[in-house]
Order: structure tokens, then C-alpha cells, then sequence
């Protein structure tokens, strides 16, 4: 068998690419940085938590903020892996609240620049540095790090168990590693998500059945596996609203088919989570000490 290599741009087997370079094309391209950065969230682009708001960006913070409050220890002494860092926004709350230090790792090139960029504008690139790179093959010493956080970015990957022990391995003794995820419900029905799948490029996604076994498999501790699936039909339905209602204006910056395939994808996203086929949460795990 051919073995895969990181080639820079994405893995490469035979001068083929994978999974990877298609993500990599996707949020390299002017469309999707336009969306994400002027309807997603901004510098935050993950599932919010709406139990007391109706605003992206200000449920997006409450994500953050509940999941440190889940961390045994943020301070100033702190080292925080964020793998799949999109614009970087968690490592600048980490940054600026907790005086922490934070490694971005993020297979996008034009995402990272946009976080070194706020990370300059903000004061905060001191404490954070931003690499360019893939969470299957982390280019960091083993245990290095005492958080290894991410947030809806594991998805993205066909080889999430070769994740997780990347995760295991980079971090300390003691360890934890937290991180959302869009999942598939563990009893999920074979095909009824083909419309997400096909549009991720993926034949499957995880489930807390998946992340659990998988974690204990590789040694973790499973500390925490909060059901907040509600969560995620909110938020794609909220980005679907607002995308909806200003349409017009972001045509202007982002092409038509693109607008028009993201509003069929966010459609199809709570389609799935009103059948129940869907699930996402806040999931902890703890390297033992």
C-alpha cells in the first residue's frame, strides 16, 4: 500500500489528494471566507449556545465560555492546543482572559493569516502562534500541551481515531482534551444524512458511541459527554435566517451559487436534526496522569 504523506497543500498518495485538500480549496476560497467571517460568526465559527440569546456571535462567546468553565485549570501557565483554530477567536479569549498560551493549528492558509492578523490588531500575537497544518499528524513533542481543545473541526477528517490519538499523544499527563462536534445520532439510519455527507466529502461522521469507545480504546479517561444537540439545530437555522434575509447585500461579495448552495446545505443540516438523525455536545476526555 501507498503511503500517504502531508505534501504541504494536503496528503498525497501517488500525487493524488484527499479529503484534506478539498477542505483545505474550501475555506481557502474567497466565498467561504466572505461567509464565514460576515454571517457565521466572524472570528468565531462554531456552533453557539442560544438559551439566552438569538445573536450568532454572542451565542458563539457562550460556547467558549462554557467550555473552559468545564476545564479542571486556565491560568497564565496554561498550554492550549486549538487544532482546527479557524479565525483563531477561542485562542484570543484564552489569550486575553486567562493570559494563557495558545497554538493555533489550522489546515487553512488564508483562515491562519486572518488570525495573525487579529492576533497583531488585538495585542495578542505574543501569546499565540498560528501553524499551518493537519490534527492526523500534529507537528508538536509529546505531551506538550495541557489542553487540547477544539471546536467542530473533527468532522472534517476521515481518520478521527488517528485524531484523537494524535490528541492523546500531544498532551500532558493529566491532561484534557474538550471539543464539540456535528455528529451523526448513534442510531443513526444508513444514508438518511447522504446530503451532508456528500457536501463534506465524507462517507460518515462520528457519535458520542464513536467518541467514547474510541477515547477509552486509546487510554483517555471520558470525563464529560454533554447532549446539547438543540444547540445545533438552532444555530443552522439561525446562520440559514440571517443568510436568508441578507441575501441581497452579500451577493455583492459572494457568488450566487455559492449562497444558494449554502442555503440548501444549512436546510438540509436542520432537516436532519428534526428527524432526529443528528447530535452535537461538548465532550471531555482526560489523558491519565
Amino acid at each position: 500500500m501507498a503511503e500517504k504523506r502531508w505534501a504541504g497543500s494536503g496528503w498525497s498518495e501517488d500525487g493524488e489528494s484527499d479529503i484534506r485538500d478539498t477542505t483545505e480549496t474550501y475555506y481557502d476560497s474567497a466565498d467561504a471566507d466572505a461567509f464565514y467571517m460576515k454571517v457565521w460568526g466572524g472570528e468565531d465559527i462554531h456552533v453557539g449556545l442560544y438559551d439566552e440569546t438569538r445573536d450568532i456571535r454572542t451565542a458563539s462567546t457562550k460556547t467558549i465560555e462554557t467550555m473552559i468553565g468545564m476545564l479542571d485549570r486556565v491560568d497564565a501557565k496554561t498550554s492550549i492546543l486549538d487544532i482546527g483554530a479557524g479565525y483563531g477567536g477561542s485562542a484570543r479569549h484564552f489569550a486575553r482572559h486567562h493570559g494563557a498560551e495558545v497554538t493555533c493549528l489550522n489546515l487553512s492558509e488564508v483562515q491562519n493569516e486572518h488570525n495573525r492578523r487579529l492576533n497583531r490588531k488585538q495585542g495578542l500575537a505574543d501569546r499565540i502562534t498560528v501553524k499551518h497544518g493537519v490534527f492526523e499528524a500534529i507537528p508538536e513533542a509529546d505531551a506538550s500541551f495541557d489542553v487540547v481543545w477544539c471546536q467542530d473541526a473533527i468532522l472534517h477528517s476521515d481518520e478521527r481515531y488517528k485524531v484523537l490519538q494524535e490528541v492523546f499523544r500531544v498532551l500532558k499527563p493529566g491532561g484534557e482534551c474538550i471539543f464539540t462536534d456535528p455528529m451523526q445520532a448513534d442510531d443513526c439510519p444508513p444514508g438518511v444524512l447522504q446530503p451532508i455527507y456528500d457536501r463534506l466529502s465524507l462517507n460518515s461522521m462520528g457519535s458520542f458511541r464513536f467518541y467514547r469507545e474510541a477515547a477509552r480504546a486509546i487510554g483517555f479517561e471520558v470525563l464529560d459527554q454533554v447532549d446539547l444537540t438543540g444547540q445545533l439545530r438552532t444555530h443552522y437555522d439561525r446562520v440559514r435566517e440571517e443568510l436568508a434575509g441578507d441575501r441581497d447585500r452579500l451577493s455583492e461579495t459572494i457568488s450566487a451559487e455559492y449562497l444558494d448552495r449554502m442555503i440548501l446545505g444549512l436546510e438540509n443540516w436542520v432537516a436532519g436534526a428534526d428527524a432526529g438523525y443528528l447530535a452535537w455536545g461538548i465532550q471531555r476526555f482526560r489523558k491519565p496522569a
